[in-house]
């Protein structure tokens, strides 16, 4: 067989595996701590991942819960990502290697050497995912695909919750599966019912929604309503 129709069939294949493992992921945009442990708790039971947004007005235009430290106080059954927009992160990656974190997600942008942050995720035992904002290009991230354990692209801008969804993601997500299949594809922001199965066509196997989740937020079983819908219609 050419080795061209081995690299077409290899892209089909992990395509189509990464198309059935859809994951919802909840973003836990929180003012203070109690409110990170409080929304962690509300979707425990249905989920396998937490997504914590960090943001200390650095690099975004908004200021969400940023304290490193508070981080010894979470308990819960979840794997932990922390998505960080700060500026800087070269500098401050150390301050966030904490036993209970299972991902570091941090901005290409903020980066100067994002293979030192990389390493210095590895070097914890902490895997590494690098992300970029709705008005960069793919291309900035590229030279890392084969380095991180997933790639986020933004679909909204970076702090506020509850934006719309930016049509152009799904051309980004299209693209990057493309550059390199066996990178796992994360979306972060206007996911919901009515774009999540788009954004699963298009590549992307991690789906991270807040507003679409929390708003539900009446009664535990509107949580897992919530969850289980975003499901449905990202395998839609």
């Amino acid at each position: 067989m050419c080795t061209n129709c081995v690299f077409y069939y290899l892209k089909f294949f992990l395509y189509t595996f990464c198309m059935n493992k859809i994951e919802i992921i909840p973003a836990i945009n929180a003012n203070s701590f109690s409110e990170v442990k409080e929304k962690i708790r509300l979707v425990e039971p249905y989920v396998s991942w937490a997504h914590i947004d960090v943001a200390d007005g650095s690099f975004t235009d908004v200021t969400l819960w940023h304290n490193p430290e508070d981080l010894f106080g979470l308990q819960t059954s979840l794997f932990v990502e922390v998505h960080i927009m700060i500026a800087d992160i070269d500098e401050r990656i150390q301050g966030w290697l904490k036993p209970v974190v299972r991902r570091i997600i941090f901005h290409r942008e903020a980066s100067r050497d994002p293979d030192a942050v990389i390493h210095a995720c590895r070097s914890s035992d902490i895997q590494a995912g690098i992300a970029i904002r709705p008005d960069s290009s793919v291309d900035i991230v590229l030279p890392y695909l084969s380095k991180v354990d997933l790639v986020q692209t933004l679909a909204v801008f970076p702090g506020r919750s509850g934006q719309p969804f930016q049509p152009d993601t799904l051309q980004k997500i299209a693209a990057l599966r493309n550059a390199y299949p066996a990178c796992p594809i994360e979306v972060d922001g206007g996911v919901n019912t009515a774009t999540a199965a788009s954004i699963a066509r298009s590549g992307a196997s991690l789906l991270v929604a807040g507003s679409a989740i929390f708003s539900a937020q009446g009664r535990d079983h509107d949580i897992k309503s919530a969850i289980e819908n975003l499901r449905q219609y990202a395998v839609a």
